[in-house]
């Protein structure tokens, strides 16, 4: 479990080491700011959600404490509001999300439904439980990575080291330690490749309902479009697409293809403006010591974070 006197320590680290307080815990010559800078990452957003409801723990915890239902684009909204602000914040903000996201957590904690892979029913789950949380944090992490070398080119080897010894970083601020998180690279690819294959991973009734709703539920002008579902389900190991039901056709593997086809042509050729997320607009604005984001970036976080501003307290 992560406590809230192991969350502070890390916090405490983090604040001694970071070098400019504006810039936040990274800032603009890290390859995090980098990646997560980019709005193409949305495409992974779908598997890196459908990955995490494959940890029973988590798809349970959604089920009985999410508004996800009731609510889809507020989550959506709250869950970007805290990642973007822990990473394009300033260092205050990204510390407050961080202890935001702690007492959150800690206010989930119920019973197993039902048995599940290894986890019997009536066990109790917690979200600040450190396998738990690893496990998220490694969704956001590789799924962050491989949407962006779907489209743009991919990163080199000692650029992957950079990018996830700064992920070991962004692991501190849910109140991960060094000990929690692979040392390099390839121990972290190899810990989800085990994941993927373990059942610990096992799409529960929950998960599957919840996925059923998100992407071919009763809204359909929430409802993701074909070429979207087909990608996400495509970026998913087998074992687990077929836990979620999703079967693949030939048009929707087409449908798919086509329209990356047409993302790869495009997105590399729109102005930062539109290419580059409100919050990382909203930093660089910062760093420039403007008072607040000009009405662009605001109408860019309000589609993000639903709000105009990230820095702003609530």
């Amino acid at each position: 479990m992560v406590v809230e006197k192991d969350l502070e320590a890390a916090l405490d680290q983090l604040r001694a080491d970071a070098a400019d307080p504006v810039a936040g815990v990274f800032g603009p010559d890290t390859i995090t700011w980098r990646i997560d800078r980019e709005a193409v990452n949305f495409l992974g957003a779908g598997r890196a959600l459908l990955l995490q409801l494959a940890h029973p723990w988590v798809a349970a915890a959604i089920a009985e404490h999410s508004t996800t239902f009731a609510d889809p684009i507020g989550r959506f909204h709250r869950t970007f509001d805290i990642v973007f602000a822990m990473v394009f914040g300033s260092l205050d903000r990204a510390l407050l999300s961080s202890r935001q996201l702690h007492r959150r957590h800690g206010m989930i904690v119920g019973e197993m439904p039902e048995t599940v892979g290894p986890f019997a029913v009536g066990s109790r789950y917690c979200a600040n439980d450190i396998p738990a949380l690893r496990w998220v944090h490694a969704t956001l992490v590789d799924t962050a990575l491989m949407a962006h070398d779907l489209v743009l080119p991919p990163l080199s080897a000692e650029e992957r080291e950079r990018y996830w010894a700064e992920s070991r970083t962004f692991g501190a601020l849910f109140g991960l330690t060094a000990d929690d998180l692979p040392a390099d690279w390839s121990g972290f690819a190899a810990y989800t490749a085990a994941m993927m294959q373990s059942d610990t991973l096992t799409v529960s009734t929950a998960a599957r309902e919840i996925a059923t709703q998100i992407f071919t539920g009763a809204r359909p002008w929430l409802r993701p479009p074909r070429w979207y579902r087909a990608l996400t389900a495509g970026m998913l190991p087998e074992r687990l697409r077929a836990g979620f039901g999703f079967e693949l056709d030939e048009r929707d593997v087409r449908s798919a293809d086509n329209a990356l086809r047409w993302i790869r042509r495009v997105y590399p050729k729109l102005p930062d403006r539109l290419r580059y997320v409100g919050p990382y607009q909203e930093a660089q604005a910062r760093l420039r010591g403007e008072a607040q984001p000009d009405w662009m970036t605001r109408c860019l976080n309000r589609a993000w974070i639903g709000r105009p501003q990230m820095d702003a307290r609530r």
